[in-house]
């Protein structure tokens, strides 16, 4: 929204609870729909696209990303890998402070990857058997260092994934739980923006601190407000009032049609590396057949999808094309073909009779919606008996806790969250991993788990080429998951706003200390 709106308050703002921005104390204020709720801000626990947004701008790690995957200084103003790789060691800025004004320190750095360690979940499984307990040292108040008990060749790529917490803070509320409690609704980071409110289900107010040690844009955002809502109608009368400034990645091509047409917004397109799969459950009937996931996958009527439902690239393989040194392009990916898959069924252990088959999707979003019902309208024409599930996205990630309780089908977005291959397949596919909504999956395959362990183990590009490429065709023939597209990332945009640039590393793109106000 430009300044002279600020003011602005609207029928459809005040049913979300939002008042007008303070012009006294936000001169610039950048609205922002997200179509989930922010399920956590504890920088130890975060796993999702929302979790990561707001952790971007709360906390600030050793190195952030860029957009073309390089690692930019942060908290640290340089590091030193060893010949071997064994060894990294980082210098922190001597001018970086939390938002208590403390100065950021080792001591810290170390204190925060323990406690990642001991809690076990979100960005944990990065370092799980690559750092041991006790391997992060400080040998100075400015001077870390990680030693790690393995060759791993992406390390640097999770370096960002580690965000920094107050070590004195943090341990000052600890409680019995490691300040899991406190960190739920506190912040204790170094991130160029506060916390001002977070009411869960429905919105979270972030406000730029004045005393950021880091660099910022002319004109930077001073608040951010994320409204969380999927519905399109509320989308399009938030920025029909003037409230609304940029729309999430999820909305229908009707309503960024309709934001473009309202002359305020610029339609931003750009290709990503992020898949939308349609993931099968590989431990439940009738998906734990091969014959019957072969089937689903020939079902799919894929350029409908890309073209009209949701827009996006054509995939072949599990890994995007945007991994272009990685990726096997003598994969042929699947086709809507239903002759094929009605031979596929016949060939499967559930033949000449009635498959009852469960087909997941985030509640209230419509192009999933949209595209349940058509997988719905294909497979029943094939025998299949259809129930649609439909939940709510924190729902979602409890269910993705037991192959029992995930259903055979399940829309899911991924995308690397940290600029290298091995995350996209360690997270979705290493047994390790299993148990989230990013495995939904439940492959579980020693064969699988072998050749990534392997390429994590190679410092050499073009054998950990040779190794995920070998994944991909493996993972084809088994058909473990359906790929549907690679996301065209699409945003709705104030012409006033600059700095959306896509990062290949969650949500990353989303820290608004990259963007500024242009009018």
């Amino acid at each position: 929204m430009t300044r002279s709106l600020l003011m602005t308050t609207t029928a459809a703002a005040l049913a979300l609870g939002l008042a007008a921005p303070n012009a006294a104390t936000a001169q610039t204020v950048v609205t922002m729909n997200t179509v989930q709720i922010f399920g956590t801000i504890d920088p130890a626990k975060i796993s999702d696209y929302t979790d990561y947004m707001a952790a971007v701008n709360l906390y600030d790690s050793l190195a952030t990303v860029d957009s073309g995957g390089n690692l930019v200084p942060q908290v640290a103003e340089s590091w030193a890998v060893s010949d071997d790789a064994s060894e990294v060691t980082f210098t922190l800025r001597a001018d970086a402070r939390f938002s208590d004004g403390s100065p950021v320190e080792a001591s810290d750095v170390v204190y925060s990857f323990e406690r990642l360690l001991r809690i076990n979940q979100g960005p944990a499984n990065l370092f799980a058997g690559v750092i041991e307990s006790g391997n992060v040292v400080a040998l100075d108040a400015r001077t870390v260092k990680f030693t790690l008990s393995k060759t791993f060749a992406p390390f640097m790529s999770t370096v960002p994934a580690l965000m920094i917490v107050n070590e004195e803070l943090v341990a000052a509320n600890a409680g019995d739980d490691d300040a899991q409690t406190y960190l739920a609704a506190n912040v204790a980071g170094s991130g160029a923006y506060l916390l001002q409110s977070w009411d869960r289900g429905s919105r979270m107010i972030v406000r730029r601190d004045p005393n950021y040690y880091g660099e910022m844009p002319d004109n930077p955002i001073d608040e951010v407000r994320w409204i969380v809502t999927n519905d399109e109608a509320t989308v399009r009368a938030l920025a029909a009032s003037g409230e609304l400034t940029m729309s999430s990645q999820f909305q229908s091509p009707e309503t960024y049609a309709a934001l473009v047409e309202m002359g305020r917004f610029t339609l931003e397109s750009r290709p990503t590396t992020t898949a939308f799969y349609l993931k099968l459950n590989n431990r439940r009937a009738p998906t734990d057949d091969v014959r019957i996931r072969r089937a689903i996958a020939y079902a799919v009527d894929y350029e409908t999808i890309r073209e009209v439902i949701f827009p996006g690239e054509a995939m072949t393989t599990v890994l995007p094309a945007g991994f272009e040194s990685f990726f096997a392009d003598d994969v042929e990916g699947p086709s809507y073909n239903l002759e094929r898959a009605a031979a596929e069924i016949a060939q499967s252990s559930y033949a000449g009779q009635p498959i009852p088959i469960t087909l997941g999707y985030v509640a209230g979003t419509l192009f999933e919606e949209e595209i349940s019902l058509l997988m719905q309208a294909n497979l029943e024409s094939l025998g299949f008996v259809i129930t649609q599930q439909p939940e709510p996205w924190n729902r979602v990630t409890e269910i993705a806790g037991s192959p029992d309780s995930t259903p055979n089908a399940n829309q899911i977005f991924y995308g690397p969250t940290y600029p290298s291959p091995d995350s996209m397949f360690y997270t979705q596919f290493h047994s390790a991993a299993s148990g989230t909504w990013a495995s939904m999956d439940w492959l579980q395959d020693p064969e699988v788990d072998a050749m990534i362990d392997a390429a994590r183990a190679t410092g050499d590009v073009a054998e950990q080429a040779a190794i995920y490429k070998d994944i991909q065709r493996y993972l084809a023939e088994q058909m473990v998951t359906v790929p549907l597209l690679a996301q065209t990332v699409q945003h709705a945009i104030d012409t006033c706003l600059t700095g959306f640039d896509p990062v290949p590393m969650q949500s990353f793109d989303y820290d608004f200390a990259r963007y500024s106000w242009t009018c």
